[in-house]
């Protein structure tokens, strides 16, 4: 079986929170480098080295947001490839208690926006299937817990190192 890429693909570990109050949920818009407008996505990211999946919630839900972490329960695992650049993503979303009110990240760069989004207004702002698809699956039905996605569909460049 021939590889698409040689080398060993470049590995990715997500987290994301679920962050649900009256009014929604919350959502973070971020801008990439490679893309025109904003995503809307999950407040979380990128695992650095070193640190627990617990401990890069924890301070990625901060660093969005503000907010203060006060529990969390594994939600699922989602997995894809961005076949473009031979990167393997692996992201572990959490629902999570948090408090405080959500702030905007002052001369971030990154995150653009917060929003407390319906639950039925979810698929109209969350336009990458990989991220969306997998919330949907697992507000619908919690027992869902694995998804794959043998290609992302879309093409992420960072612009910060992990």
């Amino acid at each position: 079986m021939q590889r698409a890429h040689p080398r060993e693909p470049e590995r990715v570990h997500l987290v994301s929170a679920i962050v649900e109050r009256t009014d929604g949920f919350l959502l973070v818009a971020s801008r990439y480098p490679n893309r025109r407008e904003p995503l809307w996505n999950l407040p979380g990211g990128r695992q650095r080295y070193g640190e627990s999946l617990a401990a890069a919630l924890e301070r990625e839900l901060g660093e969005e947001t503000g907010l203060t972490l006060e529990s969390r329960t594994l939600a699922y695992v989602s997995e894809s490839y961005d076949r473009a650049t031979g990167t393997h993503f692996t992201n572990v979303a959490f629902t999570v208690a948090a408090r405080g009110t959500p702030v905007l990240p002052r001369e971030d760069a990154h995150v653009v926006d917060l929003a407390w989004v319906a639950r039925d207004e979810l698929a109209t702002r969350m336009a990458v299937a990989v991220v969306r698809e997998p919330l949907e699956a697992y507000l619908r039905d919690r027992s869902s817990r694995y998804f794959y996605f043998d290609d992302a569909g879309i093409t992420i460049e960072f612009a910060d190192p992990a």
